[in-house]
């Protein structure tokens, strides 16, 4: 045990059960265990076998929980889906997953059900009254259709199942690609180095700062890979009381850290930044001292932004660098960040990574492309594109398409990116779909669309526009198109209309001409 494992101290051994706490909904994980078992017995009658799927659009609620484990118990994989998505983005993940069931709460469900494949079992959740209030979602919206099969009646029609073991939940996480369509990727059982993964699975723990019977809060959510597997494990493995929050709110955040006595969490850098812009006496209200461990990745963080949450929080704040498909590879503490300003750490010790230009490895502080591999984690394909797979391999490293370098103490940096991604508020978004979602549009002749620097997201959207000779579009139509088309978080913030747009002869677009301006002064380049 721990130091801090140690000297934390708790109300009493009632206010510290094992289980997820909702609104003022509490289900302990005893609880949520017996359900998962029911529905897992009841998935199985449903036609959901080892190595299938089933998909979930779901909020942060207990129902995520127990069809996550309930799935689990059969062999098959959750595909937890953005629910920003739009109907057609929702249905070509559910088609491309082959999902046999979808578990879904009601108002995610009333926009997307007609886009969905006749053949799947839509199982329904009433929306929270919490989560309708704070979503601003109508009654009508947040209560079942008569002809939808609900989740609870469902699940308690059923016996326990037995012949199955409830470990941690396999999931197939949809990611985004430079093809323009998410693509899922799926864990390749039996492909890992295991006189490593105890080693692996230790450092893990400790990045995460997971110890049986921590309490933390999930305020991202957990369609997201990282959210996704801290909550869950944190739940089964580590018996952990976990409080939900429907939605982030700077100020409820740390109201329910002190309220619950929270000692383990996992942001991203956005929330860093909504929490520092609360006014010295909001944060200086809250007790939060219970605090023993805090976690951070998804998207770079700016430097003025970790170091004023060390000076805030202290030095237990911990940093890692990974990816949904090759999980983790580097991590850093508090202290070694403040050796090492800028670094997501140094790599795990069965982690290698590689940096990589046309000619090979480069030496020590020179930047390339950052090759990776996890040893101990089992290796991923993406589900029905294993070409897709091939295409960010070399020598049997992967690449997130960033471009670092190493420093002599070997610590990595990030400093740009090669693939042509942008990284909002954690969340992975790809230009290439948003182009040809605009090309559609009547009057486009031509467009790019690049990131830019955003001080709370990290980045946001820019759309550079060309139009045919005539015609005549605004950019609020620019924004209402992509906006029917695509989730909101990939609408626009900046439209911009330009007489040509810098392509050389091959036809390549000159992204950076176009980006150079907005990050200029930035005092970063990702």
């Amino acid at each position: 045990m721990s130091q801090a494992e140690e000297s934390i101290e708790y109300l009493s051994d009632d206010d510290n059960v094992a289980g997820v706490l909702r609104g003022d909904v509490f289900v302990t994980l005893d609880e949520l265990m017996v359900r998962a078992r029911k529905a897992a017995t009841g998935l199985r009658s449903l036609g959901v076998e080892p190595g299938g799927s089933v998909a979930l659009l779901l909020r942060n609620d207990h129902e995520f929980f127990e069809a996550a484990f309930a799935t689990s118990a059969l062999g098959a994989a959750t595909v937890p889906i953005n629910w920003h998505g739009s109907a057609e983005e929702v249905a070509y993940v559910v088609n491309d997953s082959e999902a046999v069931v979808v578990v879904a709460h009601a108002d995610l469900l009333h926009r997307v059900r007609t886009a969905l494949p006749a053949s799947v079992t839509i199982l329904g959740v009433a929306t929270p009254s919490s989560i309708a209030e704070r979503f601003e979602i109508d009654d009508a919206i947040a209560s079942l259709p008569p002809d939808v099969t609900e989740w609870a009646s469902w699940r308690d029609g059923f016996e326990e199942i037995h012949d199955a073991y409830i470990g941690d939940p396999l999931s197939m996480i949809y990611t985004s690609g430079t093809t323009g369509h998410p693509k899922g990727v799926r864990r390749l059982p039996g492909t890992n180095d295991g006189s490593q993964a105890i080693d692996y699975m230790t450092e893990v723990t400790k990045l995460f700062g997971a110890w049986p019977g921590m309490r933390t809060i999930i305020a991202g959510p957990m369609y997201h890979s990282a959210p996704y597997a801290y909550a869950l494990v944190a739940a089964r493995a580590y018996g952990a009381y976990v409080v939900l929050e429907d939605r982030f709110d700077p100020e409820e955040f740390l109201s329910l850290i002190e309220q619950h006595q929270i000692s383990s969490m996992y942001m991203v850098p956005t929330m860093f930044v909504r929490l520092l812009r609360l006014p010295p006496e909001v944060r200086n209200r809250y007790d939060l001292s219970s605090l023993r461990h805090v976690s951070h990745t998804a998207a770079p963080c700016p430097p003025d932004v970790k170091r004023a949450i060390i000076e805030w929080w202290g030095p237990i704040v911990d940093e890692f660098y990974g990816s949904t498909e090759v999980g983790f590879i580097t991590g850093c503490t508090s202290e070694e960040w403040l050796e090492h300003p800028g670094t997501v750490g140094r790599p795990l010790p069965s982690s290698d990574v590689l940096v990589i230009n046309e000619g090979g490895p480069v030496p020590v502080g020179e930047s390339g492309e950052v090759f990776v591999r996890a040893r101990a984690n089992s290796d991923f394909t993406y589900f029905g594109k294993s070409d897709a797979r091939a295409e960010i391999e070399r020598d049997g490293l992967i690449t997130c398409g960033d471009i670092g370098f190493l420093d002599a103490d070997g610590f990595l940096y990030l400093c740009d990116r090669a693939r042509d991604m942008i990284i909002s508020g954690g969340v992975n978004i790809y230009p290439i779909e948003i182009e040809a979602c605009l090309l559609k549009l009547g009057g486009v002749a031509d467009c790019a669309v690049f990131g830019i620097p955003d001080d709370e997201y990290g980045e946001s959207i820019a759309a550079a526009i060309k139009l045919d000779e005539g015609a005549v579009l605004s950019a609020d139509d620019i924004r209402s198109h992509v906006r029917s088309h695509l989730a909101g978080f990939k609408v626009p913030k900046v439209v911009t209309f330009h007489e040509s747009l810098p392509r050389e002869d091959s036809g390549k677009m000159f992204k950076r001409k176009l980006r150079q301006p907005y990050w200029e002064n930035a005092g970063r380049s990702i």
